[in-house]
């Protein structure tokens, strides 16, 4: 007989873990102890050697649905302890911490199935959940997950309650969010103006029966506010967008099931099985064809974000009445999701008409995640929701320093790391304001406090006037840490490289709208070959004036006229031609961009799809939308070499979708082409890359690469030429995954003891 201390590290708090424990130590006949610590779970059992090693074995067989184990320490030959039964610990407190914490997870079918069973005590609660469900990362103060350093430490358990929670063989044993509606959260209605209506049973009632009228619903979630409203009344959606001043952005709408959202949308069994999943994102499906003319209220695009319930609040709400809701994040243009009641009634006064609220407190907002489903799993355009704060694995060196990378400004994020983990934040927004800029300040010292990072270093994007890049500077400068400025599109190469663990050297094809480039130009269509270490250019496109710079972001029509003065094709049909004209003739404020972003919005212009965007990137998102299927033509182009870079000249490209254009070809079969052409010059870019440095692996990255017609195309393409090709799993392809390339550049530096920035060769 002997002892043995065993620790594991992972997500093992608040998903039933130490039940599990306990089942397993009693089938097995050890006897022990169990705790909650700083870092995980700790065990100490007395047994014989070979029975104590199964145990450990099995160990990960057999763990809860919700626990992600990411080590097992082992230490056996200790003295016994003559332990008498097996016993369950107070938590204990360490000075190092290295805990995981749940996302926040969906209701589980015990509990939806409780809640909707008469003559059980959850009946209709709002509120119900167990260890395999319900909130974690947002109502979570501090760490150990103990029910005191929660938001639900307001709400003493009743006898019942806590009966269950200290029953190990039931399922709501040490569910920190338990509760029921004698001792738990309650939900309440306010109308427009704040005031109380009702409660309870009658709450919900009352905000089904405001959106049976038509009316506009403030509901609050598990990580915020949304706003819902019927969906299927363009008059109803149309009055949400006037009074939210969102003109043409799309809406998500909310599901009741899988087969209410078939009966919007086409839905693949790999897209069901994420729609259904204990994560509930927003999926982007592609509309049913019959109705994409009817639903373009809800998005003027062939696709539609749509999502299932996820707590039971959202189920009881449907009731009978309702297959479908608009559920759209509740925020005031470029803010942050509100999330506190108060907050929520006043800004959104003169929005909603009403508000059903509760009175958990909200800890940590975090937005609805947003993704594609490529092959069979989630391609990320916004991690937030259900997967934060869930790391992202990059090394299986722990001893590696911990770094702070501050990302960029659009879909700004931020990303630590701690040995061999990245923490990647949830979705932020745009560092526009002081709001935004605030609560990811806040975000940053609450991610370090939670899983207790001290950074060694800092890295941040090139652009001298990113507010992600002034707070960089100023943390380093307060407390004397390297900083290391790292270029954009490298960033985005070494995220890319990180979220596929691949190391050495490869081709990037980096296609987003801005970035700052090493030669103080405006890059974005680039090719790249490099790693972590370094990086060079190797290709990209001709660039293009941006008249009155970030101004043509929106004014598409300022693009379309450069692209086709360009070409030598007639400018006529743009009418601000004349002023076009001037402004580039003065040079004044007309900076030169290699962006993709910028030339699918030129392209967006050219073939009137989109002149005047109200929200960026739309002319390229209407762009693909436009396009046909079935499309294989390609249209003229060059490539030529200048200053030792392979550049897309997309001259004879623009002229040809012009002269189309005028003959009346259809601008779905256009649009169509001119992503076959860009694939095809891509393919060609990436095989001169090959011969020249012999590099076959290419990685695709950048906002750009948000396009579902090259994603379902390019990378076969690539294939089909010997190349392996890796694209975004983990993490979102756009700014928001920068974070992780910036984390990653900088840890490699580190390591090597110096930053090597990025050249134009």
């Amino acid at each position: 007989m002997e002892r043995a201390l065993i620790k594991i590290h992972g997500i093992v708090q608040g998903v039933g873990f130490r039940p599990f424990i306990h089942r397993l130590v009693r089938d097995f006949g050890l006897k022990g102890t169990i705790k909650n610590t700083s870092s995980g779970v700790e065990l100490e059992l007395d047994g014989e050697k070979e029975i104590l090693e199964k145990l450990v074995r099995e160990i990960p067989h057999r763990a809860p649905a919700l626990a992600v184990i990411e080590a097992i320490e082992a230490q056996y030959g200790l003295p016994c302890a003559g332990f008498e039964s097996f016993t369950i610990l107070a938590s204990k407190q360490e000075a190092f911490r290295n805990t995981l914490i749940s996302p926040d997870i969906c209701i589980c079918d015990d509990c939806l199935r409780e809640m909707m069973t008469q003559g059980d005590r959850r009946y209709h609660y709002p509120f119900i959940n167990c260890t395999n469900c319900g909130p974690r990362f947002t109502i979570i103060k501090d760490v150990p997950y103990d029910r005191a350093k929660t938001s639900m430490s307001a709400f003493p358990m009743c006898a019942e309650c806590d009966a269950e929670y200290h029953d190990i063989e039931n399922r709501r044993y040490h569910a920190q969010p338990d509760a029921c509606s004698v001792c738990g959260p309650v939900a309440f209605f306010a109308d427009a103006d704040g005031k109380t209506l009702s409660k309870g049973e009658e709450a919900i009632a009352q905000a089904r029966a405001l959106l049976c009228e038509g009316k506009i619903l403030a509901v609050k979630g598990l990580g915020g506010m949304h706003l819902a409203c019927c969906c299927d009344d363009p008059a109803i959606a149309r009055e949400l967008r006037r009074r939210k001043q969102r003109d043409e952005k799309p809406f998500a709408i909310m599901c009741r099931t899988v087969s209410a959202a078939q009966s919007y949308c086409e839905v693949t069994p790999e897209e069901a099985a994420v729609l259904s999943g204990k994560r509930r994102p927003i999926v982007l499906l592609r509309k049913k064809p019959a109705r994409e003319a009817e639903l373009k209220h809800l998005s003027e695009n062939r696709m539609l974000g749509v999502m299932l319930p996820y707590t039971p609040l959202h189920y009881l709400l449907f009731g009978d009445e309702f297959d479908a809701l608009v559920m759209t994040s509740a925020n005031l243009s470029d803010t942050p999701i509100l999330y506190r009641n108060e907050e929520a009634v006043e800004k959104l006064h003169g929005i909603a008409d009403g508000f059903l609220l509760h009175n958990r407190e909200i800890q940590t907002r975090c937005d609805d995640s947003l993704c594609m489903v490529l092959g069979e799993g989630e391609y990320f355009l916004r991690r937030s929701r259900g997967y934060v704060p869930y790391p992202v694995r990059i090394s299986d060196q722990d001893t590696l320093p911990s770094v702070l990378a501050c990302g960029a400004e659009q879909k700004a994020s931020f990303c630590l790391t701690k040995g061999g983990s990245a923490f990647p934040c949830q979705h932020i927004g745009d560092l526009k304001n002081f709001e935004t800029f605030e609560h990811y300040q806040d975000q940053i010292q609450h991610f370090k406090r939670l899983f207790d990072i001290e950074p060694q270093a800092v890295a941040c994007d090139l652009h001298p006037d990113y507010l992600s890049g002034e707070y960089a500077h100023e943390v380093c400068k307060e407390e004397h840490l390297p900083l290391y400025p790292v270029q954009h599109h490298h960033a985005h190469l070494a995220s890319c490289m990180a979220d596929n663990r691949l190391d050495g050297t490869v081709i990037g094809l980096i296609w987003d709208g801005t970035g700052l480039g090493t030669d103080g130009n405006i890059w974005g269509g680039e090719c790249l070959t490099g790693g972590y270490s370094e990086f060079q250019r190797f290709g990209s496109l001709r660039p293009i004036s941006l008249i009155g710079g970030d101004r043509a972001i929106m004014d598409l029509d300022r693009i379309a006229y450069v692209l086709l003065r360009e070409a030598g094709k007639n400018t006529a049909r743009i009418e601000n031609a004349g002023l076009y004209q001037a402004m580039l003739a003065s040079g004044l404020n007309c900076p030169q961009s290699s962006g993709m972003g910028r030339l699918f919005d030129g392209v967006a212009s050219v073939l009137n799809v989109k002149n005047n965007a109200s929200y960026e990137g739309q002319g390229a998102v209407l762009l693909e939308a436009a396009a046909g299927e079935n499309e294989t033509d390609v249209l003229p182009f060059d490539l030529t070499e200048q200053a030792g870079l392979l550049l897309f000249d997309w001259r004879k490209t623009i002229a040809s979708l012009a002269e189309e254009k005028e003959k009346g070809t259809a601008v779905g079969v256009l649009a169509a082409r001119f992503m076959n052409t860009l694939i095809e010059m891509a393919v060609l870019q990436c095989k001169a890359a090959r011969e020249a440095t012999g590099l076959s692996r290419v990685v695709l990255s950048g906002g750009s690469f948000q396009n579902r017609y090259m994603m379902q195309r390019l990378p076969q393409r690539l294939q089909d030429q010997k190349f392996d090709v890796y694209r975004h799993k983990r993490v979102s392809c756009n700014d928001e995954g920068l974070s992780l390339g910036q984390a990653a550049v900088a840890l490699y530096q580190l390591g090597k003891g110096n930053y090597v920035s990025g050249s134009s060769t």
